[in-house]
């Protein structure tokens, strides 16, 4: 078929494209403006557009669109009035996963870190919010028999992911303004993703998934994770630890919040491959990029890229920093957050001007809208406690960031463990993409 894909440039769809351009579709995608990803797709032969442009249209037979496109884009209203079957990225997933065996992951928090880390483990197809490190990629493909597939509850779309297996790794409520604030209609929609299931994994430590009355594997990460201990390797972070009566795991990464992800991709993976394989493959799991992502390494200076952008990502990142901290006699932290759309900020403002606490200093970019009307916040006394540096954007070079307001030099930092939040733009920021 020939399918076409608006917002291309997206984590999510961009998996779904690589899959299909690689099961011998002929694909084509547009987004607003170029990015490695998009570079990256049109060196794998996929026809990509930049920006959007109604003459993309043409005679595709799916134009699949992501959540994040209006219905006034252009090139929907094009494939619209040309009569093209149209439909968002969700209800894509149930031609794209209907004969697969799919190990499902869904939560709050960690499932991308917990799919890549089953993705290991199986060496199986995977496709996943964020770039394994294992193969550069958020999509692999070894065949169409057994896959892994990071399942998305901000859009409800993880109900059509037709699981064998599903795996939560919390049930914290997010992405609310989908659910209307209902948490009836939210906890309901994570009950209904796990009975599509023949086999369930859960945190059952999670106070909403820990009461639910369903047949599951259930791990008790206070009791069933054991001996956790914390090193580096050519200053690469590891964490160590036993889990029930399995034995002992090593696994790539820094913190309790990763020994909980591999176990539970762990206890999923043993419905597969024996727990031989399981100790073995693990070790294959290099990390996920724009997590805990080590970009630079000098002496007396590490610059880490981490995607977390909800506060109890933050929390359990700067955990792992003050690991890292202990391990490699680094003292000063520092933390560039960017905060990520106005919803998010606001509905969680008390827990974020928690979040950091243990950072030395803390700079604030303007939040990144992600397409929201903009409101008012005042950083500067919601987050006095920190003595905050509020600036427009970063700019780095070797072992070195600097910080402006505008086009005025704030300061320049050479030291410390230098870590960027947010699911914006900093990313970019943080690597001098931009």
């Amino acid at each position: 078929m020939k399918v076409h894909f608006i917002g291309i440039g997206g984590i999510g769809l961009s998996a779904i494209a690589r899959l299909l351009n690689f099961s011998g579709h002929t694909i084509s995608g547009s987004d607003m403006k170029e990015s490695l990803l998009t570079k990256k797709l049109s060196n794998e032969g996929i026809t990509v557009n930049i920006p959007h442009d109604s003459s993309a249209i043409k005679d595709q037979d799916i134009v699949i669109y992501s959540a994040a496109v209006k219905q006034s884009n252009c090139e929907l209203v094009e494939a619209m009035q040309k009569e093209l079957k149209v439909i968002p990225r969700k209800e894509a997933l149930p031609l794209i996963l209907s004969k697969s065996k799919n190990y499902c992951v869904a939560g709050a928090h960690g499932k991308s870190t917990t799919t890549a880390i089953l993705t290991a483990i199986l060496q199986n197809t995977a496709l996943i919010g964020a770039e394994a490190k294992e193969f550069d990629s958020n999509f692999r493909f070894v065949d169409e028999k057994l896959v892994s597939f990071e399942a998305d509850e901000s859009d409800g779309s993880f109900l059509n992911s037709n699981p064998y297996c599903a795996i939560v790794t919390n049930a914290e409520p997010e992405h609310m303004e989908y659910y209307k604030y209902d948490l009836d209609k939210f906890y309901g929609a994570y009950e209904s993703f796990l009975k599509l299931a023949k086999i369930r994994v859960i945190n059952a430590e999670d106070e909403f998934l820990g009461k639910l009355e369903l047949d599951a594997i259930r791990l008790y990460p206070s009791k069933d994770i054991k001996n956790l201990s914390f090193m580096l390797k050519n200053d690469e972070p590891y964490t160590k630890f036993e889990l029930k009566d399995l034995g002992e795991f090593e696994v790539y990464g820094f913190g309790f919040h990763i020994a909980l992800d591999a176990s539970l991709a762990i206890l999923a993976a043993l419905n597969e491959i024996s727990l031989p394989a399981i100790k073995q493959n693990i070790k294959k799991y290099k990390g996920i990029k724009k997590r805990f992502d080590v970009l630079q390494k000098c002496d007396h200076f590490i610059l880490i890229d981490d995607y977390g952008h909800h506060p109890t990502e933050i929390e359990a990142t700067i955990k792992s920093i003050n690991l890292y901290q202990e391990l490699s006699g680094i003292k000063e932290s520092v933390a560039i957050w960017q905060p990520h759309k106005y919803s998010r900020t606001i509905n969680n403002l008390e827990h974020f001007k928690r979040c950091f606490s243990g950072i030395d200093k803390l700079i604030i970019l303007p939040v990144y809208s992600a397409g929201e009307e903009a409101q008012e916040i005042d950083f500067e006394n919601e987050f006095a406690f920190y003595n905050p540096i509020l600036a427009t954007h970063i700019k780095t070079s070797n072992c070195k960031v600097e910080i402006y307001q505008d086009n005025n030099l704030l300061t320049t930092l050479t030291n410390g463990i230098i870590s960027g939040f947010g699911a914006g733009d900093i990313t970019y920021q943080l690597r001098n993409l931009i």
